[in-house]
């Protein structure tokens, strides 16, 4: 008995045998879907079906023309901000087990937060006025 609980306690390669099945059969699966809507899809290529499609609105202009950044920065600061608040979580789980220490830790990650807040703020990075 107790050579079974040690052979079950061993971390071997056979242990992640189940994991790479699963990997493969995933890769398998999308590979062959693929490959059979390609070969029984229609094949029928006409100049409307080639044209690109925008939601059903007709495309105007050159996709390459200059856009304004502010879009992509507001994007990228809303991401930056969204997932430093994700880290609040754990704290709000576990905040009677973490004690002073773990205080002190959400203390000082807010002040890092307020700080790049405060940064972008200054910089002007959200004034949408020019």
């Amino acid at each position: 008995m107790n050579f079974i609980l040690l052979a079950a306690d061993q971390n071997t390669p056979f242990n992640y045998f189940p994991v790479a099945l699963q990997l493969v059969v995933a890769i398998g699966f999308v590979i062959v879907m693929m490959g059979v809507t390609h070969l029984l899809g229609p094949k029928r290529r006409t100049k409307d079906k080639l044209v690109n499609f925008e939601s059903g609105i007709p495309s105007v202009g050159n996709a390459r023309q200059p856009m304004a950044i502010k879009y992509f920065l507001v994007a990228i600061l809303f991401v930056l901000f969204d997932v430093e608040v994700i880290f609040f979580y754990p704290y709000a789980v576990n905040f009677k087990e973490l004690g002073t220490e773990g205080f002190l830790a959400v203390v000082m990650f807010v002040a890092f937060f307020l700080c790049g807040f405060i940064y972008i703020v200054k910089k002007g990075a959200l004034k949408w006025e020019d």
